[in-house]
C-alpha cells in the first residue's frame, strides 16, 4: 500500500519555475558610451568586450539586453542602475520585462 501512495505523490508533485526577466538599457541622447560600459561591467559583471557589445546594441537598436534574471534580481539591477545614472548625472534608463 505505501507503494501506491508513493507514486500518487510523485504525480502530484510539480516543480514550477521562478519566471525571468530581461533587463535592458534603453537608448538616449546623452548618456555616454563609457558611462554605459561602466554600468554593464559593473552592475552587470560582463567583460569590456561582452559590455562594448551591449552597449552597440543599445546604441544602434535603441536597447541593449543586459541579462535574464528572477523578478527580484531583476528589479535590483533596474533600482541600481537607475541609481547610479542619477549621481552621475545621466538620464539613462533600464527596464525589466517577462523573458
Amino acid at each position: 500500500m505505501s507503494t501506491n501512495i508513493e507514486h500518487e505523490l510523485k504525480q502530484d508533485i510539480k516543480i514550477k519555475h521562478p519566471k525571468k526577466y530581461k533587463v535592458l538599457l534603453l537608448n538616449d541622447d546623452y548618456t555616454s558610451m563609457e558611462f554605459v560600459i561602466e554600468i554593464l561591467m559593473n552592475v552587470f559583471h560582463k567583460t569590456y568586450e561582452q559590455a562594448e557589445s551591449i552597449m552597440l546594441d543599445v546604441h544602434k537598436k535603441d536597447k541593449g539586453i543586459c541579462g535574464i534574471y528572477t523578478y527580484e534580481i531583476a528589479q535590483t539591477k533596474v533600482f541600481t542602475v537607475h541609481k547610479e545614472a542619477k549621481e552621475s548625472g545621466f538620464p539613462l534608463k533600464c527596464i525589466m520585462e517577462e523573458a
